[in-house]
């Protein structure tokens, strides 16, 4: 699913008629919203320095570390649409931490981090996204992606345990 017409609901399993849809429906104004930041977050006009295949592999990775399925095969899809350059597609892997590449080093270190632990992120951090060439923009990118990912794994994870319930 990379069409992305409603991510959040797709992958949560909210189906029109179904239990939650009236739910989802009376909050769709922040449905809407969320859907218009992934895609921004996601492949945006400027891309910045972070091309959109890199995106979609840092935010496979993010799935990944918060180990949602849904999410990991939203991001693939979403990977190879953006023709998964090899580079870019390592970035996925979470047991790669960029070799001999300090940006990609960076990045990883600094996505993992966030995505982990989010609290012992500092200034530190920052800089060492600057040492390895990032500029101030694309930090800010990186740092956006990383919360709305997390953000958004955790909205499906809410919507699939109230579906439970259901």
């Amino acid at each position: 699913m990379a069409g992305n017409e409603d991510v959040v609901a797709a992958i949560a399993g909210i189906e029109p008629g179904g239990a939650l849809a009236g739910i989802v429906a009376g909050r769709a104004d922040i449905m809407a919203l969320t859907q218009k930041t992934h895609d921004g977050a996601l492949t945006p006009d400027n891309p910045g320095g972070l091309s959109d295949a890199e995106r979609a592999a840092l935010a496979w990775r993010v799935a990944k570390i918060n180990d949602h399925k849904g999410f990991e095969d939203h991001f693939e899809a979403m990977l190879e649409k953006a023709g998964a350059p090899e580079q870019a597609a390592r970035l996925a892997d979470i047991w790669f931490n960029g070799g001999s590449d300090a940006r990609a080093r960076a990045i990883i270190r600094h996505v993992d981090l966030v995505a982990h632990s989010p609290k012992d992120a500092t200034r530190h951090d920052i800089e060492l996204l600057q040492e390895a060439g990032l500029a101030d923009a694309d930090i800010v990118r990186l740092a956006e992606l990383v919360a709305f990912v997390s953000y958004q794994i955790r909205v499906a994870a809410g919507l699939q345990l109230m579906q439970r319930f259901a």
